[in-house]
């Protein structure tokens, strides 16, 4: 089976599909709402800057909290000063954290200026930071890192080499460039020549939207596993799709039901824990898990002028009672939220 496995030193991850590093997305609510649904084997926190740890903020505690049932876990960190980052580094590992992602992806502004994919236009300082981190921890090191910033500024080859030559144990390519963004197509021709040239471990991202596209990407490169960003905020349900596209050559799409329970146990979970901002994470995620419902427009703006989250979960309720009361039961039943139906199988190819 594709992306069955993937072993990290000692970290086992099981299947080979890795949550990507989301700011504002892949906190502990997020990351464990995905490894309930299923298929994801490893998944990482929201980047954390290794100053705002050196200061203690708020923030970056926040950030970092996670429980036992989101393991393996991985912490990312950005910064730019070499002896920070390995001090933050060290707390990831006294955390009790699987592993240490440094960030070398992030294009954004206000990143770049102190980490980020800014440092991919300073190889030397890049690999004194590599050399800090390896040395600071006893757990596996990997890093997250674009093709480049620019298309003139390509160093995708260059870093990957450095970095195993420094100890880095795995490597995530994301292959845009730093001024592309998140614009144009992913060159999957880069991953697949920092496949062929090292020899640790090489995890593929960018535009794999269903699973067709993970095999397509697997086609292509080779690489060791598949990493999930974008995607899974729109679909939460990928992570499993993958699994059994690659198990039974089949994968299904949810129903309305399944949509519905998605929402409702996503919202219910913020609510329970009294996540702070609770109504604005509710108001952000109405624009991407209601992708692919019909009238989902009209539930959006019902979301988002709500005032409270109770007044969400009673207008949620509302705008699916008619497909629940033509449902055939699976949700009174008691039915996992997104639980496969055979007869809505909607790709099959053999590989």
């Amino acid at each position: 089976m594709l992306f069955e496995e993937l072993q990290i030193r000692d970290v086992l991850i099981r299947p080979a599909h890795v949550l990507a590093p989301m700011a504002g997305i892949t906190d502990t609510v997020f990351r464990r709402f995905i490894k309930r649904l299923g298929g994801c084997g490893l998944i990482m926190t929201e980047f954390v800057s290794s100053e705002g740890m050196h200061r203690q903020n708020l923030r970056s505690k926040r950030y970092l909290y996670y429980t036992e049932e989101e393991r393996p876990i991985s912490a990312q960190i950005f910064g730019a000063d070499p002896e920070r980052l390995a001090e933050a580094a060290r707390t990831i590992e006294d955390l009790g954290f699987d592993l240490v992602d440094l960030n070398l992806g992030c294009p954004a502004k206000k990143v770049v200026k102190c980490g980020g994919s800014g440092l991919l236009r300073d190889l030397p300082l890049l690999e004194k930071i590599l050399r800090k981190i390896r040395a600071a921890v006893r757990i596996p090191f990997t890093i997250k890192f674009r093709s480049g910033w620019s298309e003139a500024e390509i160093v995708a080859l260059e870093v990957a080499r450095m970095a195993e030559e420094c100890g880095v144990e795995a490597l995530s390519v994301h292959p845009r460039t730093r001024q592309q963004g998140f614009s144009g197509r992913a060159r999957w021709q880069i991953i697949q020549e920092v496949k062929a040239r090292v020899r640790i471990p090489v995890i593929g991202n960018g535009d794999v939207l269903t699973p067709p596209d993970a095999l397509a990407l697997y086609q292509q490169t080779g690489c060791d596993a598949v990493m999930v960003g974008r995607a899974a905020a729109s679909n939460p349900w990928i992570f499993r799709q993958l699994s059994d596209f690659f198990q039974n050559g089949k994968f299904t799409e949810p129903s309305e039901a399944d949509r519905y329970q998605l929402i409702r146990s996503y919202y219910e979970m913020l609510v329970a824990e009294e996540v702070p901002g609770a109504i604005g994470k509710m108001k952000q995620f109405a624009s991407w898990f209601t992708h692919g419902i019909r009238g989902g427009a009209e539930l959006r703006k019902s979301i988002q002028s709500a005032l409270g989250t109770h007044e969400v979960l009673d207008r949620v309720d509302q705008f699916f009672s008619p497909c629940l009361t033509r449902s055939d039961d699976r949700i009174s039943a008691g039915s996992p939220p997104g639980a496969a139906e055979p007869e809505r199988t909607v790709c099959s190819t053999d590989f």
